[in-house]
């Protein structure tokens, strides 16, 4: 069985006390202008350097690591929760439903994700509920798919047709006996769509359809570096390094989720 992904868990841990807890620690302001130090390289007075308006990148780090996070954790439960829900009664109820499931969730997979993500953010000025509305309606189709098919495996249950034969209500049976057993399908969605969240805010944002000023994310911090990587490395390197990070130790703790969530299955 795959060991505990410690070292994974430990970085993320260290991101999320260093977004929501590194402004107490490191009070210099995200937003102050500094003609004096323009694209200064990381040193004791900036550790991670500054940008092309002076700013402190590091703090900039810790304010954007909070609209970044926000956004990743809100798309990915709520496009995890719709997959939930919509899948479950897609295989619970069967029939027409199923038939309309189908042909919905073809419809969105007809287009690829990312670029159904364009078309939606350049006809809507970008914001953080924008982006965790737009990002989770095209992020839930897989969640629903997988949840779907499980969804049918249990229905068949011995158990499931005697309590539909008692005529235990159809909400009872999904809750108390479908929910826990799907549990183990949706933390996984949900951590694997966190990254992937994160990295679709970053790729609008890196486009200039994402998050824009005053605002920040690691994804238009990212962005705002790409004109001067040549001669500025560090206003690029550190957002993308805080973005590989967090990406790498959330795919990690997913893989080990779902060894763990194969294994159960395998017992039962």
């Amino acid at each position: 069985m795959q060991s505990l992904p410690r070292v994974s868990i430990a970085l993320l841990i260290s991101v999320l006390l260093f977004t929501f807890l590194g402004s107490f620690v490191y009070t210099v302001s995200a937003y102050d202008l500094n003609k004096d130090a323009i694209l200064l390289g990381p040193s004791m007075t900036h550790f991670c350097g500054t940008d092309r308006l002076g700013r402190d990148i590091l703090a900039r780090l810790i304010e954007g690591g909070k609209v970044s996070i926000l956004i990743g954790v809100g798309s990915a439960f709520i496009a995890s929760f719709i997959g939930l829900i919509y899948g479950a009664s897609a295989g619970y109820f069967r029939g027409t439903f199923d038939k309309s499931f189908v042909v919905i969730v073809d419809l969105f997979l007809t287009f690829p994700t990312f670029f159904l993500l364009l078309a939606l953010v350049s006809y809507i000025s970008a914001s953080i509920f924008v982006l965790i509305f737009i990002i989770s309606i095209t992020a839930w189709m897989t969640t629903a798919r997988l949840i779907r098919s499980e969804s049918f495996a249990i229905s068949t249950k011995p158990y499931i047709k005697i309590l539909k034969i008692a005529k235990v209500g159809d909400s009872k049976i999904i809750l108390k006996y479908f929910a826990p057993l799907l549990a183990p399908i949706f933390f996984v969605s949900f951590t694997f769509g966190v990254g992937g969240a994160i990295l679709a805010e970053s790729g609008l944002s890196f486009l200039g359809l994402g998050i824009t000023a005053p605002q920040m994310s690691w994804g238009s911090i990212l962005s705002n570096g790409k004109e001067v990587i040549d001669i500025a490395w560090w206003v690029s390197f550190f957002p993308g390094l805080m973005i590989f990070i967090i990406t790498f130790s959330l795919i990690n703790i997913s893989s080990y989720l779902q060894t763990l969530s194969n294994k159960k299955q395998i017992q039962s």
